[in-house]
């Protein structure tokens, strides 16, 4: 009978260890297992050659961390970079759990309710939020497209604003809700038909979504943070970025300028719709197209090996053309048209300076083609010679 009690006893044990434990990437791992261990060398190390992206934040698990080093590069230039030199170990610490660093933070959930205001994090909160309004506000159209006046996105710029306040009030041991900051932003916003100045109304909606995040959404963040897989990881972080850079990508087309020859300066989205209209265009593109279609006869192999002969990487097509020499000429031949060129063209029987540069420039040409024509041809005879050779009737 207790034979028969223990073993349900042990059975039973089990059961509560595998519901302890869950499967992620196909293997069973215990929930309370912590997480491989990170190196302060190797934060270290990435940190200094790539800490202006937040390598060392990716590390280390910081992900949201990284990807505000990424829209800064560094924490605008750099700066917020340098300041970490001395915090890289608590980071280190606070992503092996490190016992001291747990006992620490406990003791701070004990004698704060709440997070308490720290002067660095609410003006960082403050600068990503004016960064990511300001983005969004320049990459508005800014004249109609495709005939549509574009103008009522600008009550996208709040929403850009509160995420920069809720991306950095969730950096770390501390954490929050974002439809504060989000409500806080869109009531400050219309405040930019009372200050004309866009750059000071867009201050005040950032300051005021950073000051609502701070009083009424920040908290501690009690339990640690789920240890993502690696796939899931990048497949976010490069989602992040891609959003990131199609914004900036929006910003540059409909606000950059290109300045043409007369020093006049064209918008950048004129100025592409003005080069996909134009004949260098047109023919590149037919171009492209007559080499697929060869290719869809010949075969790709065929159609790179004529690509790459017409691209005349050696140069002996252009050497025959400045010789003025067929491609079946012989040596002979050659010289004899270099020779002849040589006299004609020599800079000392040209008396006017002005055409005297020119004529040192097909000069120098003329030197320079019978030469790669030369080593082409000795090449040749060299190949030819070994074949013959490697070919010759063996008597005995």
């Amino acid at each position: 009978m207790g034979t028969k009690q223990t073993m349900s006893h042990n059975v039973g044990q089990g059961e509560e260890v595998q519901k302890h434990k869950k499967l992620r990437g196909g293997k069973v791992r215990d929930a309370n297992a912590l997480p491989p261990k990170k190196s302060v060398t190797i934060a270290y190390i990435l940190w200094l050659v790539g800490g202006l992206f937040g390598l060392h934040h990716l590390y280390l698990h910081r992900d949201r961390h990284a990807f505000i080093w990424w829209c800064t590069l560094g924490g605008y230039m750099g700066i917020g970079w340098l300041s970490e030199i001395f915090m890289i170990p608590q980071y280190v610490r606070d992503a092996n759990e490190d016992p001291v660093f747990v006992q620490q933070y406990v003791a701070k959930l004990q004698l704060y309710a709440r997070p308490p205001y720290a002067a660095k994090r609410f003006l960082g909160q403050i600068m990503i939020g004016y960064l990511f309004g300001q983005l969004l506000a320049s990459a508005i159209p800014p004249n109609p497209l495709f005939g549509l006046d574009m103008s009522f996105l600008h009550w996208l710029i709040p929403v850009g604003v509160s995420l920069g306040v809720w991306l950095v009030g969730n950096v770390g041991r501390e954490c929050g809700v974002w439809w504060h900051s989000l409500l806080a932003a869109l009531a400050a916003y219309p405040m930019r038909y009372l200050i004309y100045d866009e750059t000071y109304s867009l201050l005040l909606t950032a300051l005021v979504s950073a000051w609502a995040f701070d009083v009424l959404s920040k908290q501690w963040r009690r339990t640690p943070p789920a240890r993502r897989g690696a796939a899931e990881r990048t497949l976010k972080f490069t989602g992040a970025l891609c959003i990131y850079f199609s914004i900036w990508g929006c910003v540059v087309f409909f606000n950059g300028t290109i300045t043409d020859e007369d020093g006049g300066e064209v918008p950048l989205h004129e100025a592409l719709h003005n080069f996909l209209a134009s004949a260098w265009w047109t023919d590149l593109k037919q171009a492209l197209l007559d080499t697929y279609n060869y290719a869809q006869h010949h075969g790709w192999y065929e159609t790179w090996r004529e690509v790459f002969e017409s691209m005349d990487v050696d140069g002996e097509r252009n050497a025959y053309k400045v010789l003025g020499v067929s491609a079946t000429a012989s040596q002979s031949e050659i010289t004899a048209a270099y020779r002849k060129l040589s006299k004609e063209n020599h800079p000392d029987k040209v008396k006017d300076e002005a055409l005297r540069a020119q004529a040192h420039q097909r000069f120098i040409d003329i030197q320079q083609a019978y030469s790669v024509l030369s080593k082409i041809k000795s090449s040749r005879r060299r190949k030819n010679k070994q074949f013959n050779e490697d070919d010759a009737p063996i008597v005995i």
